[in-house]
């Protein structure tokens, strides 16, 4: 048996003295206000809860170094950190973080939640398809394609037709026929898949960007105003205290990831569908001796990825800021693909790791807004730096499917 590295312990060990640092020894006299209660006149109103930044800094900081210690002690005894560990090691070394980064001010946890949330709509979709694509085999560099594609249809769908369904089906289509071009060269050519996905990207880019500059521009008024889908509260639901605005009172793209994230989970592990996606991912040979056609599994399961990223797509445009404008997805798709890596090419664990960046987001836009002294150009840089430490394997080494990324030729 492999005995567990020192990977996590180091970790934990590096993050517990820049806690111990920054949180405690360089820590602000001000009480941070966590305020729990969202916005509404039928919302439960909950008490602020103060948090002084020094006290809370030196609580925290003493807790990290104890976890760290704790998980080199787990390692050395032949045992892995288990995932929740790090997980609680997070949550509280993020708490320590407001408390200092808001010292003095006021911070809307539940706003900052609802924000999170819906900032992770898109790199969840895009995290779906990209699971969906390699398990089947066929690595998708492409989702940042996939989503500016989606995020421009449906912005001049939405805004000649005036009607969002029409708009959110325009973005569907658009994921499908970038897939489409992935799939052709990826399978039937046996072209690189990362070398096509790239300039998948590049073409996506430039085209839009064209298209943009030469069309909606001057006719933003009819091509590029489209509808924005409002937030759907659920009655009785979305009155819950916290739980209830962050997840119950979001928009139909928001609902929509619920169930896209359900019904890729049930589908590639309980259903036939799934099994055949699987087999077609980790062994081509082993599903077409079965009878599987591995090439039009692939082909169509590429293509059905297409379609939840361009869902995601649609997000930035019918979800949020309404008008398109060029290269507004900004790396999200990368992001994305992050997620899969992070999640273990699992979507619901890929679906969290996309929360997290979400989250990341949210976290720069709220400090920023509260006036932190966190740096602006620091604050811009949170997302990515979550992402490279989420892809250097923070929480343990994982694999992919073995067969993601190799062509198949039959005979």
């Amino acid at each position: 048996m492999q005995r567990p590295g020192l990977k996590v312990p180091i970790a934990l060990g590096v993050f517990a003295l820049l806690a111990v640092l920054l949180l405690a020894l360089l820590a602000p006299a001000g009480t941070s206000t966590f305020s729990l209660s969202a916005s509404g006149s039928g919302a439960v109103q909950l008490p602020q809860i103060p948090l002084h930044a020094r006290t809370t800094g030196i609580v925290v900081s003493l807790l990290a170094v104890l976890m760290a210690i704790g998980s080199g002690l787990l390692v050395r005894a032949g045992r892995r950190v288990p995932l929740w560990y790090t997980v609680v090691f997070a949550v509280i070394l993020v708490v320590g973080f407001l408390a200092w980064a808001t010292a003095g001010h006021t911070l809307p946890v539940t706003g900052l939640l609802e924000s999170a949330l819906a900032l992770s709509a898109p790199l969840i979709f895009g995290a779906l398809g990209g699971v969906v694509s390699e398990r089947v085999g066929v690595v998708n560099i492409a989702i940042e394609g996939q989503l500016l594609a989606g995020a421009c249809v449906s912005a001049v769908v939405a805004s000649i037709t005036q009607n969002l369904v029409v708009g959110l089906i325009g973005a569907l289509v658009a994921g499908v026929l970038v897939s489409f071009v992935l799939a052709a060269f990826s399978i039937k050519y046996v072209v690189n898949q990362v070398i096509v996905g790239v300039v998948l990207n590049v073409l996506v880019l430039g085209l839009t960007t064209f298209f943009y500059e030469t069309v909606l521009v001057n006719a933003s008024d009819t091509l590029n105003s489209p509808p924005r889908f409002a937030n759907l509260p659920i009655p009785g639901l979305s009155l819950i205290p916290v739980v209830g605005p962050v997840l119950f009172d979001q928009s139909v793209i928001t609902y929509l990831m619920y169930v896209a994230v359900v019904a890729v989970f049930v589908g590639l592990y309980r259903t036939r569908w799934g099994l055949r996606v699987r087999a077609v991912g980790e062994h081509p040979q082993a599903a077409d001796t079965v009878g599987i056609d591995v090439g039009r599994t692939r082909f169509w399961n590429v293509a059905l990825a297409g379609a939840i990223v361009g869902i995601g797509g649609a997000y930035f445009t019918l979800g949020s800021v309404g008008a398109f404008s060029q290269n507004m997805t900004s790396g999200a798709g990368y992001i994305a693909l992050a997620a899969v890596i992070f999640g273990g090419w699992d979507p619901l664990r890929a679906s969290l790791a996309g929360l997290l960046f979400g989250f990341a987001s949210s976290l720069q836009n709220t400090l920023g807004i509260l006036g932190s002294p966190v740096p602006s150009d620091v604050l811009l840089t949170l997302p990515y730096v979550v992402t490279i430490f989420a892809v250097a394997g923070l929480v343990g080494r994982v694999r992919g499917p073995a067969a993601a990324g190799r062509p198949y030729l039959k005979g």
